[in-house]
């Protein structure tokens, strides 16, 4: 079993490596940045005239200059506290087209299946478990293995039906919620790491004020420090909010298929009732073999009749029963009481 949970990790693990392998090549290919205006050449001479007009022209009365942000410089700013908010990002991107594939509705409750176990138990009043077996072989799910673990203890008594069916829809249910819970954990620890590379660059860049010479403007400085040590925070929360969003909705999807599925046992489970302590049902193959109880009980009540040979009886051993028993003599008894 130990084998079997290893092997299914490591495909996991594969799995996940190819869905981020994409996203990384994305990320490391040279992006191509927008072209900031040219600088005039130095070498050039300069028109005299042109400067003592430009000068006299009248300037307009909002005179803020306009400075353009690029993403990508701003990116590299942000420090060291960027890539594991970045590695976060991916892994995040990766379980979520791994979850949007592992929860579809064929993988869950599938529409046929539904179908087919309704059709099957509007029949009649009960429910044979050899008709019913193979339909969930045909369709496998979450809801199918939860059918099929009833069927095969069907005959059981019907509370020990409704602790496995229970067992094995929890059993389900953390098999789904595996990889949701590496949404949750990326979307509470991106904004965290974000939080932290922005007091990370607080701190510095407050410290680097108190090494500026007195001619130097500080408050420039200091905002510039700011605005880049906010970056790592906005990209946490950028990674946070859809990764969040995500989770809940796979949350979400979970609950209602599962809360269908209980409906479906809760109904299904009443229809085994006739076979309670008569049937016992085993699987071969893709089909179920029932075993009657009585017949059962009757073959192994002669095989236990069969007399068995007895055993010999104990003799009882006489030490010395070769040797002629020869009593020894007995001496003539005294008479206790003389006159």
């Amino acid at each position: 079993m130990i084998h079997s949970i290893s092997r299914a990790f490591a495909y996991r693990l594969v799995k996940v490596f190819y869905l981020i392998l994409p996203f990384v090549l994305i990320t490391c290919c040279p992006i191509i940045a927008v072209a900031q205006p040219g600088v005039t050449n130095d070498s050039e001479p300069v028109d005299m005239v042109a400067l003592a007009n430009a000068a006299k022209a009248p300037k307009p009365a909002m005179n803020a200059p306009s400075v353009s942000m690029d993403l990508v410089d701003l990116l590299v700013k942000g420090g060291w506290f960027m890539i594991p908010i970045g590695f976060i990002s991916l892994i995040a991107a990766a379980f979520a087209i791994e979850r949007l594939i592992g929860l579809r509705r064929a993988k869950l409750y599938p529409k046929i299946l539904e179908t087919k176990l309704l059709s099957l138990m509007r029949e009649g009043e009960s429910i044979d478990p050899r008709a019913a077996y193979p339909i969930c072989i045909e369709h496998p799910s979450a809801a199918s293995n939860v059918v099929r673990a009833v069927l095969l203890r069907a005959g059981r008594p019907m509370s020990e039906l409704e602790a496995i069916a229970r067992e094995t829809s929890q059993r389900e249910a953390d098999k789904a919620y595996s990889g949701v819970r590496w949404l949750v954990f990326a979307a509470g620890l991106a904004p965290l790491l974000g939080l932290l590379g922005t007091v990370w660059g607080l701190i510095q860049a407050f410290h680097d004020m108190t090494l500026l010479t007195p001619s130097q403007n500080r408050a420039d400085f200091l905002g510039r420090g700011i605005y880049i040590a906010l970056v790592t925070t906005l990209a946490g929360l950028v990674v946070a909010i859809p990764t969040s969003f995500v989770s809940h909705w796979f949350e979400s999807r979970i609950k209602r298929y599962f809360h269908r599925i209980e409906e479906l046992i809760s109904a299904f489970i009443p229809k085994l009732e006739r076979y309670e302590g008569k049937y016992r049902f085993e699987a071969i193959g893709r089909e179920l073999a029932a075993k009657n109880i009585d017949q059962v009980k009757k073959t192994a009540s002669s095989s236990d009749a069969v007399k068995q040979p007895a055993p010999p009886p104990v003799q009882s051993v006489s030490f010395g029963s070769n040797m002629p028993h020869n009593p020894a003599p007995t001496a003539p008894r005294k008479p206790i009481y003389k006159p």
